[in-house]
């Protein structure tokens, strides 16, 4: 019986496999059945069918497998750091060319003066959703998927604190104390049943002792009772939903073009080619100070130009919380990496 470790690998190659093929086939099928309803022949539906399968087969062959070989067992691309080669992989063959034919098809109707599928809810949510999984993947692998996550307890659990560990600095008073001065009192013990004492034995002491604030740290079991549930905390469950956060702004731009008016409109282009150019950011790893400024570069700035043009010219297609998020994340951005850094800024005086 094979062990957890290897089950979960499959597990992980089949998703990831399965996020890289299945959202081609079902865009190219549905660039198929268009061109069957604007060429009025089965001939050409075969024919693209045929040509999907094909470049799968061939990508998986000659891209995928041998990434996949110099990923797991060679350990190849183990000391990379800030860049993810597999996510690199879906996005230049999987994401790329389904937004290519997404594209040509709004070329194709709109060169043959008729309009059968604007491509806005399972095309697009189904290749996005398959990015957003393969993201998921790639952050989670490090993680077990039974019994609580190794070594991340501390950093995710409710915030209940408490001091396990207590570091007393010697105060003036006890000190003399140790040398026979004052012989008639004696330290009480600061903590009872691993907590705070309500009462110090000595007014000075209560006012020089001191605890090291690094002792705290956050635990799972510091509330009881039937609500209990709701102060858990598991970073498994809070990785999924920074992945699912970490896309809303895209996806919502990529839905721009159920609007008929712009997806048959030359704005089509520059809105999926920007939503492209931020999808890259996937490609560095979530902790890696470039990412910062790429989310700015290559998504607030562009996004925000390119809404405030939709705004003007077809009216409010975009809701207005995405502008206001875009001019938030820009300026603040500017100014706490920038501005901060002038003269008049630079005070520590200040506000």
């Amino acid at each position: 019986m094979p062990s957890g470790k290897t089950i979960k690998l499959i597990l992980y190659e089949v998703l990831q496999f399965a996020c890289f093929c299945v959202p081609v086939f079902v865009v190219m099928e549905r660039f198929a059945s268009l061109i069957r309803s604007v060429k009025s022949s089965a001939t050409a539906y075969w024919l693209v069918v045929a040509a999907s399968v094909a470049y799968v087969a061939s990508v998986t062959l000659f891209v995928w497998v041998p990434l996949k070989y110099f990923t797991l067992k060679t350990r190849r691309f183990s000391e990379v750091t800030n860049w993810r080669p597999v996510t690199l992989a879906h996005v230049m063959l999987s994401t790329l060319p389904c937004f290519a034919i997404i594209i040509a098809s709004s070329k194709v109707q709109v060169d043959a003066g008729v309009y059968y599928d604007c491509f806005t809810e399972l095309p697009v949510s189904l290749v996005l959703f398959s990015l957003i999984c393969v993201d998921i993947v790639e952050r989670i692998r490090p993680l077990r998927l039974t019994g609580q996550a190794n070594g991340l307890e501390s950093d995710f659990e409710m915030p209940g604190p408490v001091l396990t560990h207590l570091d007393q600095v010697t105060s003036v008073s006890a000190q003399l104390q140790a040398n026979g001065r004052y012989r008639d009192t004696s330290l009480r013990s600061p903590v009872r049943n691993g907590s705070l004492s309500s009462h110090w034995g000595d007014a000075e002491l209560r006012s020089t002792s001191r605890v090291s604030s690094t002792a705290y740290h956050y635990s799972s079991h510091s509330h009881s009772g039937p609500l209990h549930f709701v102060w858990i905390r598991d970073p498994r469950h809070d990785l999924l939903v920074a992945s699912f956060m970490f896309w809303f702004d895209t996806v919502e731009m990529v839905r721009v073009t159920r609007t008929v008016s712009i997806y048959y409109s030359g704005w089509v282009f520059p809105i999926y080619i920007l939503a492209y150019i931020s999808i890259l950011r996937v490609v560095i790893t979530p902790d890696s100070p470039l990412l910062a400024s790429l989310s700015v570069l290559s998504q607030d700035l562009p996004f925000l130009v390119v809404r405030i043009c939709l705004v003007v010219i077809f009216g409010y297609v975009t809701p207005l919380l995405y502008i206001l998020k875009n001019i938030l994340m820009t300026v603040s951005f500017v100014y706490f990496v920038f501005m901060t850094k002038l003269k008049l800024l630079n005070r520590g005086s200040m506000f």
